[in-house]
């Protein structure tokens, strides 16, 4: 495996890193004999390192974020001498949830944000955290199993919290996951992020420019600045304040020659 020519083709930093510190994991894991995990990744971060993965030809890993339609997942590579079952009686113990069990008055009011929110002023790394999994009672936050005793010892520091009861429990454990999604539909006079924007948020152009301009739209898990950026069917918009969006399809075009668009928002 010749590191500096994988990454030879790839320019921004973060993306070279991300790579580098894989093949470390892939070495490691053959020399220890051990399952080695890398952090969290988003979707363009997975899709890189399964681009690498494939021109390797590496196939002892598997994308894993404790269940099938998690966002955020992390990979798991098991040595190349064991064989499937050996790995599947281990890769449990790599991930792990933190319950979070809300007092009375509180059930019904947090969302994901509230949750994210604390972990982050407990100055948590985003990649060492997976999906939050929000009910009415709670939630589940699907972490790496080498923070859950410092989280289930500090989240009780933070207000929101304090009257919460707070478990490390098995990723097994997780509670039910649906993902909730409402289909809205835009009408817009071009393909453009600052349109997309624009409807999506209800407001003027010159303000969905001020979003883009103070990078709170993030398009495929990448910030964008560029207000004519086209957008395309599957891409994935987040707009902070606003929610996440999935552009579905064009539908269809009204007589004024303007496209109307099926977008999925995201619920909490």
């Amino acid at each position: 495996m010749n590191k500096e020519e994988i990454l030879k083709n790839y320019s921004k930093e973060e993306d070279r890193l991300l790579i580098s510190k894989m093949l470390d994991q892939i070495t490691l894991c053959n020399k220890r004999n051990k399952i080695q995990k890398t952090d969290f990744l988003d979707e363009r971060q997975s899709n890189i390192l399964q681009k690498v993965l494939k021109q390797l030809k590496v196939i002892n890993y598997e994308l894993y974020g404790g269940f099938e339609q998690a966002e955020r997942k992390i990979i798991l590579f098991y040595p190349e001498k064991w064989n499937r079952e050996i790995y599947e009686k281990n890769k449990d113990n790599e991930l792990q949830i933190i319950e979070i069990i809300l007092p009375n008055e509180l059930k019904e009011k947090y969302v994901h944000r509230d949750y994210l929110g604390g972990l982050m002023k407990l100055g948590i790394k985003r990649e060492k955290i997976g999906d939050i999994v929000v009910w009415k009672d709670g939630a589940h936050i699907i972490i790496q199993n080498e923070v859950a005793n410092f989280l289930k010892e500090n989240l009780k520091s933070l207000t929101r919290f304090q009257k919460a009861n707070i478990e490390i429990k098995d990723i097994s454990d997780l509670h039910e996951t649906n993902i909730k999604k409402e289909e809205i539909e835009i009408m817009v006079s071009s393909m453009r992020l600052d349109n997309i924007v624009s409807e999506i948020c209800r407001t003027s152009r010159t303000k969905a420019e001020e979003i883009i301009n103070s990078q709170r739209a993030i398009l495929n898990y990448e910030t964008v600045m560029k207000t004519s950026k086209e957008i395309k069917p599957n891409d994935k918009l987040t707009i902070r304040g606003k929610g996440k969006f999935e552009i579905k399809d064009i539908v269809g075009n009204t007589k004024k020659g303007r496209y109307i668009v099926k977008i999925e928002q995201y619920v909490s």
